[in-house]
């Protein structure tokens, strides 16, 4: 007779037993056994039919060897923390009610990290061990039910003690409606030490909206080589789950993570001339991709997708319920599309322009009287500190802080050297370049566009320098600086004339390093291309010694802000932070497990990025939104940031100490360091800091868990992630030789770095100042409506000019509503919300259960708690002119942490607004 080696597993009510033939190992006493189930593991969402056998005895045969073993049961607890949607509390209860009175709210699946061991005496090795079957171990399933507390479910289980170490947790939703699920933990009998918890932070989909269960990780991170052998077929199965198939119209509760064109900014079955050429996928307008939503086409333009309600947006990267129902989050969609077209026939009763600019100052003093109309409760909700009770009565008045720039000096924007300070210390700190070459030429076509010669000749510039130094020396002596927008909008001028109150020009501007560490603007270019009809002009403006040179130069500093203002905003803001991100989220969810270290880094990077990028293609960057609406390019707006990404965006060079190279503001020294060009560049100095505390984090966090150069290049998933990367997201630039090859755990700190640095220290800088600089919009116009008044030599224009200047400016700057909707959405854009996750502050659960990893954060989140204080050293140091000064705001924008609100400081991990 065969003699069989069985032992009895879990036996729950209603089950049979499932027997597996092989001996109980010599370490799996009941104790043992305990903290072996809560040790935590991965799973597979596949079932086996397994032998039922019950036994209840054990065999002695005539070896003494135990031939049935009874497998001893251990009882687990399971508790989760969880929450409907804010607006489900009492929606479609019916069901759902009846199924809690039965204690069928959640159905809880624990999922074991081993295999299950082969049947037979005769498979046992010497130690009395058994071979894999390569099946896996049944899953162990209980209800969990409502308790008295709101939002916490219990369950207890009962689990063999062979079970092993739970790798997964999965959950069948039963309501019929989506619930939250923060967290769950499970305790082995009563004792607290066997406890693990499960980090969800998830939205689980009801069971009728979709059969398949959720699946919830260990916290213990595993490259794939080292995934445990339960887990290996769930952790492929979760990741073609949220690749999905490439077919059909994406579901709100979904999780699938695709790519598409940005094909759905136009609208042109609503309006013909909301019409806008496809990004991406053509050599003309490269770009990068954004999140598929399967939506079907127009019916006048096969090329565009209908929009038709929301932007899909996969479910795990919606706003959090806090950050929905605060300020800055949903303004953009409802409060101001509410407030707008209301203020629309109150404004036009008024003129176009602002008639003086005390009629600006009141903006943030008497305020606008908001008519009484309905909607408005809800804006003033929602943008509290825009709306106000005028004393003593009950009128709201549309009332604005005052920016911290105004605040501090009122007439800094009129002034040289703010001007020049803002291209270091202001909101885009990252377009200004050392001017390497002279004469200075254009690289487009003579042909097209005019001589390429630049009108800024050496006599100009010496004369203006007034420093004894001929151009050649100032060249050598690294003194000379341009902000350089000639190329890049000299081919939209004509394009961009013809949009009705607009006009552009090609713009260089030079500047000069003084002695003491500041710039000083020299002279501005401002440049029309030839056209059929006209002959190219150009013109260099200084600030020359009598009124007429010195008003037409403030005039060519408006057009300069502008283009800078709008180059900001389309390619330093929108294009490199949110725009560029989008793709390394879709591939990292792709290709990356839960269970991978590098997603599991990543992953706070990432937060609310793809949400608020599908708002911005619902209410700002679509066929006349906010952007179009407000800023000079208009309809042309997206479109040129497509070129900009054609001809100017690289993968590498968006690392920090690159891109400072690669303008000429650093050079990097043989030991690798570097050194700036200008000293005191409040950007460089905090930026850099920053960039070298997240390498190191990062250099620790990789080094833990690759041991070797090899391993990165093994690593099956990551080097997928990579390569899609590249060429899916970013699929127009693929056979870019900049590319970086993931071959060595260097290359992998260098990528990721800069992906981290991108998402947070760049993003910051560009974001979070926008109100503070730009909530008073002369200093930093979104469009400029006139020409210069001697492009045409108008006698009408001059005589205007001549007599009264202040009104030629006033005619150039904003309407009463551009600006208006400008500074209500910068006041948005700039706001911290109250959930928000700064750098260095907040750990991630999986990083907290490794010790090391857990410490290596601790010294990153000190080291930026460092950088917080010596940020304030420098901008109370007098020799450090370009951030500490008279009326100066002090640069904070890197200053690593922040309070809710408009704060102008505070690194938050992601793009998140």
């Amino acid at each position: 007779m065969m003699h069989l080696n069985l032992k009895h597993p879990l036996v729950l009510p209603g089950h049979q037993t499932n027997v597996v033939g092989s001996r109980l190992p010599s370490s799996s006493s009941p104790a043992t056994a305990a903290r072996r189930v809560a040790a935590g593991g991965c799973s597979s969402s596949r079932r086996h039919t397994m032998p039922r056998i019950s036994c209840s005895a054990t065999e002695e045969i005539g070896t003494g060897v135990s031939a049935v073993t009874v497998d001893k049961t251990l009882t687990v607890k399971a508790t989760v923390e969880a929450s409907p949607a804010i607006g489900q509390m009492y929606a479609a209860r019916g069901l759902d009610d009846i199924g809690d009175l039965f204690g069928k709210t959640l159905l809880l699946e624990l999922v074991s990290s081993e295999l299950d061991l082969k049947d037979g005496l005769e498979l046992m090795d010497m130690f009395g061990g058994g071979a894999e079957t390569g099946l896996e171990k049944e899953r162990v399933t209980a209800f969990a039910h409502k308790t008295l507390v709101e939002g916490h479910f219990e369950a207890e289980f009962q689990v063999p003690s062979s079970f092993g170490p739970v790798g997964a947790v999965l959950v069948e939703n039963e309501h019929h409606k989506e619930i939250f699920i923060k967290d769950i933990k499970l305790v082995t009998g009563d004792d607290t030490s066997t406890a693990i918890t499960f980090d969800c932070n998830s939205w689980v989909h009801s069971k009728f909206d979709n059969p398949d269960k959720r699946i919830f990780f260990t916290l213990k991170s595993y490259l794939p080589s080292e995934t445990p052998k339960g887990l290996e077929e769930l952790r492929k199965r979760e990741l073609e789950t949220l690749r999905g198939n490439g077919h059909g119209e994406r579901k709100s509760f979904e999780r699938v993570y695709d790519y598409d064109v940005y094909n759905d900014l136009g609208d042109p079955d609503r309006n013909p001339a909301h019409h806008r050429p496809v990004l991406g996928g053509s050599a003309e307008l490269p770009y990068p991709r954004r999140c598929r939503t399967g939506r079907p086409r127009t019916k006048k333009d096969p090329t565009t997708e209908r929009r038709d309600g929301h932007n899909y947006v996969p479910r795990d990267e919606w706003f959090s319920e806090v950050k929905q129902l605060t300020f800055g989050a949903t303004t953009l969609r409802s409060g101001l599309h509410a407030l707008l077209p209301a203020l629309q026939p109150l404004l036009t009763q008024r003129e176009l322009r602002f008639p003086h600019f005390p009629a600006i100052d009141d903006l943030y003093s008497d305020g606008l009287p908001l008519p009484p109309q309905t909607g408005f409760d809800v804006f003033s909700t929602l943008v509290p500190r825009m709306v106000k009770l005028v004393e003593d009565t009950t009128d709201h008045v549309l009332r604005f802080e005052i920016p911290e720039m105004l605040g501090r000096d009122r007439f800094s924007w009129f002034k040289d050297e703010e001007f020049a300070r803002q291209t270091l210390a202001g909101v885009n700190p990252v377009c200004i370049q050392l001017l390497t070459e002279f004469p200075i030429k254009s690289k487009l076509d003579p042909a097209v566009y005019g001589p390429a010669e630049s009108a800024i000749t050496r006599e100009v510039l010496e004369k203006q320098m007034n420093c004894n130094l001929t151009v050649e020396q100032a060249l050598a002596a690294k003194r000379l600086f341009i902000l350089d927008y000639h190329d890049v909008f000299l081919p939209y001028v004509h394009k961009v004339r013809e949009l009705p109150n607009r006009t552009l020009y090609g713009s260089r501007t030079i500047f000069f390093l003084t002695d003491l560490g500041t710039l000083m603007p020299l002279a501005i270019e401002l440049t029309r291309p030839q056209s059929p009809t006209q002959p190219q002009w150009k013109r260099v403006f200084t600030h020359g010694p009598d009124a007429t040179d010195a008003w037409l130069w403030k005039l060519a500093k408006a057009h300069v802000l502008s283009h800078d203002t709008g180059y900001h905003q389309l390619v330093s803001h929108w294009l490199r932070t949110h725009c560029c991100v989008e793709p390394y989220i879709i591939a990292a969810n792709r290709q990356l497990s839960r269970l991978h270290p590098v997603y599991r880094l990543l992953h706070p990077h990432f937060r609310y990025t793809m949400e608020i990028n599908s708002l911005a293609r619902e209410s700002l960057i679509n066929a006349e939104g906010i952007i179009e609406d407000a800023f000079w390019p208009g309809k042309y707006s997206i479109e040129l940031s497509a070129v900009a990404y054609g001809a100017t965006w690289r993968f590498d060079t968006e690392a920090l100490p690159n891109d400072l190279v690669k303008r000429g503001l650093a050079v990097r020294g043989e030991d690798g360091e570097l050194e700036l060009t200008i000293k005191d560049y409040p950007y460089a100095n905090d930026g850099l800091m920053v960039w070298n505390s997240v390498k190191q984090w990062v250099a620790d966090y990789v080094k833990f868990y690759y041991k070797s150069d090899e391993a990165v290049a093994g690593d099956a998933e990551l080097q997928a992630f990579w390569e899609e990367v590249r060429t899916k997201g970013h699929a127009d630039k693929k056979d870019e030789p900049w590319w970086p090859v993931l071959d060595s755990r260097d290359s992998l700190v260098e990528t990721v770095t800069t992906i981290i640095w991108v998402t947070s220290g760049h993003h910051s800088a560009v974001n979070f100042g926008q109100y503070h600089f730009g909530g008073y919009f002369p200093n930093r116009p979104t469009t400029i409506r006139k020409n210069m008044p001697v492009e045409e030599m108008r006698d009408d224009e001059m005589r205007k000019f001549l007599s009264q200047p202040e009104m030629t400016l006033l005619d150039m700057l904003p309407t009463q509503m551009q600006a208006i909707t400008v500074m209500t959405t910068l006041d948005i854009l700039s706001s911290h919300s109250p959930d928000e996750e700064y750098m260095g502050e907040h750990a991630e659960p999986a990083w907290l259960a490794e010790p090391m990893v857990k410490a290596a954060f601790e010294k990153f989140g000190g080291r930026m708690k460092e950088i917080e204080g010596y940020v304030d050293e420098c901008n109370n140091n007098p020799e450090l002119r370009n951030r500490c000064g008279a009326g100066m705001v002090p640069y904070e924008l890197l200053k690593p942490f922040s309070k809710p609100g408009v704060t102008g400081r505070g690194i938050p991990n992601s793009i998140s607004i």
